[in-house]
């Protein structure tokens, strides 16, 4: 049945002159019939540069949103209109407008995983795996990193000759996995290398061999000489390694790790989505657009 599915969504991407983007985190038959999947921020870079008309985003909303940042030209679905992300939604345009008028001398740095609406206040955008490098580069001693005081006390850690201020935010699927969870995992499989992506807590950071993003734990694991790990980001990203690395043994840190909103998008809202019966278009005013993009073109800048 999903091998029915699959074929015909195939088909239909072809005929419509669709492209499909899905995140990691999507489930494993949603990855099959993409065109490309990865993180977020490269799923946009690449969308912009495909000659499809049309994109699907299996993400999340601010997902999507960055895609039509940069390219406005093309139609770009939502595959469910559901898919939000808590981390994203916790901090709005007017909270950060305030928090700004408390630290006007500091410059804010955003994680990519925020709506257009807040990237438009803020000074540059970063990814995980690009923040270190960028804050180290900005021209700004004290930052406002937002909205994950975990991502950012990582950040804060690498980079410690600028002042930072966090706001308590970030990832609920990352921050409810505890040290315990994660000693349990180690004394389970001792062998097994750990690898955390900076969105968990400092005191499961602390633990890891390999701190980083998903494609950067993705591409570690596969390179690694090493036959066993424990994957300390979604539990999707543990299967993706054991079907691209049959030989190797890979663990999830924890059955807890599940992001409900990145699992709420199926074949069928794809298949929906190509016969014009589901999806949700990403619209956006141009002056709003370019406003948000200013911050995605200073993280290009300085990256």
């Amino acid at each position: 049945m999903i091998n029915d599915i699959q074929k015909q969504i195939l088909k239909l991407k072809e005929e419509n002159d669709v492209c499909i983007l899905a995140h990691s985190y999507m489930a494993q038959e949603i990855k099959e019939i993409a065109d490309f999947t990865g993180d977020s921020y490269a799923l946009a870079v690449k969308s912009a540069k495909v000659p499809q008309k049309t994109v699907i985003m299996c993400g999340v909303r601010f997902m999507a949103e960055t895609v039509k940042i940069l390219a406005p030209e093309k139609k770009v679905i939502l595959s469910n209109p559901d898919a939000g992300c808590p981390m994203a939604e916790q901090m709005d345009k007017e909270t950060i407008s305030l928090v700004k008028e408390q630290y006007p001398d500091y410059a804010v740095v955003a994680y990519i995983n925020t709506t257009a609406s807040l990237k438009t206040i803020c000074d540059v955008c970063v990814t995980s795996s690009s923040a270190v490098e960028i804050c180290k580069k900005l021209d700004a001693d004290k930052i406002l990193f937002i909205p994950d005081c975990n991502l950012g006390s990582y950040v804060a850690k690498q980079v410690p000759e600028k002042e930072f201020k966090l706001l308590h935010g970030g990832c609920p699927t990352h921050a409810k996995i505890s040290e315990s969870k994660l000693l349990e995992a180690m004394k389970k499989h001792p062998n097994a290398k750990v690898l955390v992506h900076p969105e968990c807590q400092p005191d499961v950071v602390q633990h890891a061999d390999y701190v980083g993003s998903t494609s950067g734990i993705v591409n570690f694991a596969k390179q690694s000489e090493d036959k066993e790990f424990i994957i300390g980001t979604e539990i999707s990203i543990a299967e993706e390694l054991q079907y691209a690395c049959p030989d190797k043994q890979f663990y999830p840190m924890s059955k807890d790790l599940i992001c409900p909103n990145m699992k709420a998008t199926t074949l069928m809202d794809v298949y929906g989505c190509l016969k014009g019966t589901f999806g949700d278009e990403i619209t956006m005013d141009e002056e709003k657009r370019l406003q948000a993009k200013k911050c995605i073109d200073e993280m290009i800048r300085l990256g």
